[in-house]
């Protein structure tokens, strides 16, 4: 190989760090110092190279007398940049050996004069025997375990080259390499080669032999006992032993510290026993010892101030000063507290609070964790779908941890808490169980005392814990979890509470938190009134709160851009609004709605707290057909059958052409069509909308109805009406017509509410007529004589 290239005799030098390359093998090599990547870049595949070995693997910068005297012709077969672009690896393949000279350029790579070294042959007969014999005995080791090998010994014909690639593929010093690389001498090189091999074979039939021995003389449990013993000794040595602090003393000293249970007590005993024969870097040991830690961080005896202690008043107090209103829900919390204290025992209901967004639910649970002096931890159930999330996943599963409810007992360290479970209303079932369904022992008074998280397999008393939920709405709840919590609804708030709120609480707060002085924002009664009937249309106070924080933020500017030192003062009336919140959002439309016959206001609930609806309907000529739109489910929709079907079966009374209702289509209409509707209150507003119309009598633009109707016409009572009746108020409405089996209702509104509306009761369709159409100015005809009169006779 080497008489056939003609090697150059100044050539660029690439110094090698660690490993050797050996003439007739190959080695790939990362480039990436500043000399070596400048020769790199000026060279092309094919090209010969110098390849020299450092003295020093760890010098950055060698020189001449940091090499070797004898290094290795290379040519380059590919060159790589790696991902970076800093650096490149190249794959070198060694052809000869040479003598390093002078070095004549340093800059910007290492180039230096070299002589070729030719192999020394010596006595040719003793080179080609030492060879064959080489053949023979790799052969035959190679033919068991990889017969490739055997073709590439038999390949290599020169004996000088055999040698180098021999040693090349041994796992020998890089000192025993260099010693061959300097070796011209073909003989002893080869002699050198057996010499390698010898010394390859004898190190691995000592791994063979001493390995043999182990598992003849050791068994498993031998073996790991002997191990044990071992690290005991080491750790004893390193002062970790279990007398030393170790964490086997640290946590067996914390479960002793827990007081456990007897059950839960006997369960560790045996769990630490097994811990103890487990090897410690095991994945056993490292899931039995979470486990164990787990059950010494609960608090299985730990608990807040006694509710004996407290003071019904104090919790009163705390309770009107943070929240406004909500007399019925600050009643029932302090009947739930005045019974634990007279018992000592928390075992009770299950308190669930329900209403629209922004009304204060989950306040509530911190205000009353802020009077009673116990932990308060929220656990938010919205989107929860696996009940693990709730019950915990079994030790068998991979990453295995404790439930939602037993990680907050972790965290707040008492067992006595409260805990909150915010949007119950909001879990989903997937495929791997119903969370709804966990949560049923959990919030049964009768069961809770012994909860079972699947992780800890262990009973767990949670009779002690005030549990409080919150849900949006009822509908999404099964009938099983609904009968475990005591329902108390929280409604809307009127114009005069959020007046209220906003003046004790909103301001204030916002104003700290923008860091602004009380006395620098004041806010005027129309102004605060106008946001709240302008700029929100909502039961909570959420968008209220918004727009308090733009006047801050906007007096926070004015305050930065005034004069160092001096806070300005704003004042805030209702002309100012547009300035700083911009155009009104929400408008009185009743009146511009119902300015035409044939539309009615109703009233609905919503998750969100109530909403007036309108009603529109219209008749153009045809057959007598029905069309709806509006996005109206199954039961508008029957009820606006059911109209369409009392108004023709009473048109002689109601004063209705029916030549008008055969040869006219009559077309109903709910606005908001995105936004899908459904439920039976509406069936008082559809029979009066379609009265208007075919009377002609508009319907009162002060006056919204809800309630829901049956054929023969009578009215029947419906949910939400304090809901209702608020957004009612809210909308400007001064009159209300509410079923008369609905009369027990109008006690739960608030009396501010009451005296701004009139409220009217009807039982069947023609009060609701008298009340809710526009009296008949002029009377032309019989029938409609007839129809003036029952209308009348039936409102008085």
């Amino acid at each position: 190989m080497t008489t056939t290239i003609k090697f150059p005799r100044e050539i660029g030098i690439l110094p090698l760090r660690s490993g050797v390359l050996l003439p007739g093998t190959t080695l790939s090599m990362p480039v990436g110092r500043k000399r070596s990547l400048a020769l790199v870049e000026r060279l092309e595949t094919g090209t010969i190279v110098g390849i020299a070995i450092q003295r020093d693997p760890d010098d950055d910068d060698p020189g001449r007398a940091d090499l070797h005297d004898v290094g290795t012709y290379a040519r380059i077969n590919r060159v790589q940049r790696v991902r970076d672009g800093s650096s490149f690896r190249v794959v070198l393949e060694g052809l000869g050996r040479f003598t390093i000279g002078d070095v004549i350029q340093s800059d910007p790579y290492l180039k230096a004069t070299v002589e070729p070294c030719a192999d020394l042959p010596g006595d040719e007969v003793e080179a080609g025997v030492l060879a064959d014999e080489i053949r023979g005995h790799l052969r035959t080791l190679a033919s068991e375990t990889n017969p490739q090998l055997v073709e590439l010994i038999d390949a290599v014909k020169e004996p000088g080259l055999l040698a180098d690639r021999i040693v090349s593929g041994l796992d020998v010093d890089r000192s025993r390499e260099i010693e061959m690389l300097h070796e011209r001498d073909v003989v002893k090189r080869l002699r050198l080669c057996i010499e390698l091999i010898g010394e390859a074979k004898a190190r691995h039939e000592l791994k063979q032999k001493i390995g043999e021995e182990v598992r003849r003389e050791l068994g498993k449990d031998q073996r790991e006992a002997m191990l044990r013993q071992q690290l005991r000794a080491i750790q004893k040595e390193l002062g970790d032993s279990e007398e030393g602090g170790g964490e086997m003393a640290v946590l067996r000293q914390k479960l002793e510290d827990a007081h456990l249970p007897e059950e839960a007590q006997k369960l560790v005993d045996r769990e630490l026993k097994r811990l103890a024969s487990l090897n410690p870097a095991a994945p056993d040991a490292s899931v039995t010892r979470n486990y164990l830690e787990w059950i010494a961080d609960m608090p299985w005896d730990k608990r807040a101030q006694a509710e004996a202690e407290l003071d019904i008043d104090a919790v009163s107090a705390k309770l009107d000063e943070d929240h406004f209103g909500l007399d019925k829900v600050k009643r029932r919390i302090l009947e739930h507290l005045a019974v634990v204290k007279l018992s000592g025992n928390a075992k009770g209901s299950i308190l669930c609070l329900v209403g629209p967004p922004g009304v204060g639910k989950t306040s509530l649970g911190q205000s009353i964790a802020d009077a009673t002096g116990r932990p308060f931890i929220r656990v938010s159930l919205g989107g929860v779908r696996d009940e693990a999330e709730i019950r915990g996943h079994r030790r068998t599963y991979v990453g295995a941890l404790p439930g939602r409810i037993i990680s907050a007992l972790r965290k707040v360290k008492v067992k006595n808490p409260i805990i909150l479970l915010d949007e119950v209303d909001k879990l989903t079932q997937g495929w791997m169980g119903s969370p709804e369904a966990a949560l049923l022992e959990l919030l049964d008074p009768e069961q809770n005392k012994t909860f079972t998280d699947h992780y800890l397999e262990l009973p767990f008393d949670m009779s002690e814990v005030m549990f409080i939920a919150t849900a949006n709405s009822l509908e999404p709840l099964s009938a099983p979890l609904r009968d475990r919590l005591e329902i108390l609804e929280l409604s809307g708030y009127t114009t005069q509470e959020k007046q209220h709120i906003a003046r004790g609480h909103l301001v204030p707060r916002k104003l700290g938190e923008h860091a602004l002085d009380e006395e620098s924002l004041r806010i005027t009664d129309d102004a605060l009134e106008a946001i709240i009937r302008d700029y929100t249309r909502e039961a909570g106070v959420r968008q209220l709160t918004r727009e308090i924080t733009k006047l801050c933020r906007a007096l926070a500017l004015e305050t930065v851009r005034g004069t160092a030192g001096k806070t300005p003062q704003l004042v805030i009336d209702a002309p100012d609004l547009l300035k700083y919140l911009g155009k009104v959002r929400f408008f009185n439309e009743v009146a511009e709605r119902t300015a035409t016959a044939g539309v009615a206001t109703g009233l609905a609930w919503t998750p969100v707290g109530g909403d007036i609806l309108f009603i529109e309907t219209s008749k153009m000529p045809g057959k007598g057909a029905l069309q709806i739109t509006g996005q109206l489910g199954e039961v508008m929709q029957e009820s606006a059958k059911a109209a369409l079907t009392f108004v023709r079966s009473n048109a002689d009374v109601l004063g209705v052409d029916v030549r008008a209702l055969e040869t006219h289509d009559v077309h109903i209409h709910v606005p908001a069509g995105a936004v899908p509707k459904d439920g039976p209150s509406a069936g008082v507003t559809m029979f009066t909308a379609l009265t208007s119309l075919f009377t002609g009598r508009k319907v009162r633009p002060d006056t919204a109805m809800t309630g829901e109707v049956t054929l023969r016409g009578r009215v029947l009572p419906v949910g939400g009406i304090k809901e209702k009746v608020i957004a009612a108020h809210r909308a400007g409405i001064k009159r209300v017509i509410l079923p008369g089996k609905n009369v027990r209702d109008v006690d739960d509104i608030p009396q501010n509410v009451r005296d701004g509306l009139e409220i009217l009761h009807a039982d069947d369709m023609l009060e609701v007529l008298a009340a809710a159409l526009e009296p008949v100015a002029v009377v032309h005809d019989v029938a409609g004589d007839v129809a003036g009169a029952s209308v009348m006779g039936a409102a008085s």
